[in-house]
Formats: structure tokens, sequence, C-alpha cells
């Protein structure tokens, strides 16, 4: 499959065998996941299920997020999590259920070198806000959901232009365009100047129409619809 993109391609999701196959596929180079995915992917034991994964893919990014709503819980969870491998990155939401900005932790686990990824990010002033809570030299990623933002009728692209701008002079901080929903939102995202996409299993799979010509597209579709209209058995005309 053609990747000639310059931005960073993760897939997101929990299921390892899904991993495995696209870590062995080669077009991405790096894995995020969230609680959310875990349960649909029926995971009953986090820490089993994140220790494979980096036993499994040992050389590329993984973000495994924390689970406690309290700031305290998730310092000593960021800490287990971290301990797992020098390729994860503990993900830790901008703020809790008590809409309490998690900036101080973020602060404190980055001084000491814990990577982080921010994340549930929705505006370009909590993207900033992220960043400033950053030690310098610590490797980070704050995640953007451009895509649940434009659920809401709202264009991301201009935040998170913003957004990558403010950090471009931090080498240590990649802005990454969380919760994609089409192809396109690669495209995008690498216009506005993101470092990473994550992108689920099913846009995955659009990789093979990257770059097609237009023109066999449209054949491609039309033989779609001889297929399908052969098969139907029956006649317009009689």
């Amino acid at each position: 499959m053609k990747n000639d993109l310059k931005i960073a391609v993760f897939a997101d999701g929990a299921d390892i065998n899904a991993m495995l196959r696209q870590y062995r596929e080669g077009i991405v180079t790096g894995f995020t996941t969230n609680p959310s995915l875990m349960k649909k992917a029926g995971i009953a034991d986090y820490m089993a299920f994140a220790k494979e994964a980096v036993e499994s893919i040992p050389d590329m990014p993984l973000s495994f997020e924390v689970f406690a709503d309290d700031l305290e819980t998730m310092e000593k969870e960021a800490e287990a999590i971290s301990a797992l491998g020098n390729n994860v990155f503990v993900k830790i939401p901008f703020m809790n259920t008590k809409y309490e900005k998690t900036t101080a932790l973020i602060k404190r686990l980055t001084s000491r070198g814990i990577k982080v990824n921010v994340t549930v990010v929705m505006t370009d002033v909590q993207a900033m806000e992220a960043a400033d809570a950053i030690a310098d030299g610590t490797e980070c990623i704050i995640s953007i959901f451009a895509g649940r933002v434009a659920d809401t009728g709202v264009d991301p692209k201009p935040m998170v232009r913003k957004a990558c701008l403010y950090a471009e002079n931090r080498p240590n901080i990649k802005i990454l365009w969380a919760s994609c929903r089409e192809f396109y939102n690669i495209i995008e995202a690498q216009d506005c100047g993101c470092d990473i996409i994550t992108v689920p299993d099913s846009v995955l799979g659009k990789f093979s129409s990257y770059g097609m010509d237009l023109t066999e597209l449209t054949h491609e579709g039309v033989e779609a619809f001889a297929k399908d209209i052969r098969s139907l058995g029956y006649t317009i005309l009689k």
C-alpha cells in the first residue's frame, strides 16, 4: 500500500491481533488505545493486555490511558504504566469528571521523565496549557480530538493549526489529530502541521484507494454496480 505521507500514522484500537497485523503491514508507526476501545474489544485484564502489547511491539510508541479520576491515583497509575517500557506513553485526560485540570500532574510526571500523551483536548487553549505544563526534554504528545470537535459543527482545523504553531519550537512535543473519521482527515491533519494522526482500522483499510486515479475509481464503482445488478436476477423492462 502506498504511504508517502509526511505525517506519522498511528493505529487506534485495543484488539491485539489487529495491532500485530497493522504492525506487520508497515503502514503505522505507533499505537494508541483508550478505556472505551478496551471495553469494546473485551479486554478483561488491562495490565496483561498492555504488557503483551509492549512485548510484541517493542520498537513503536504505545499509549495507554490511566483509569483513575483523582489526580493522586492517576499519578500512581501513570508510574505503573510508564514502567512497562521505554516506548510507552501514559495518556492523561486534560481534566477529570470534576472539571479539575490535570496540568499540575502533567508537570510533575514530565519533570520526572515520564512520557505523557495529554488526551481529550478539545480547544487550542487547552492544547497550549498542556504544552506549557510539559517539562522540556521529555517526549510527549498532545491529542486534539478534532473529529469530535467537527461533530459539534465547528471546523477544528484553525485551532489545530494554532496548537501546532504554538508547539513548533518544542521538539519534545508532538501534536496529534485524534478521532479520525475518514481518510481525508489524514490529509487535513498533515496540512495543519500535525505530527501524528490516530486512525481506526476501518480507515486504515482505505489506504488501498490513496492516490488512486479518479477515472479508474469511477470505473471501479460502475463495475461494482454491474456485479450487483447481475446478482439481482430481475429486469426493469418486461
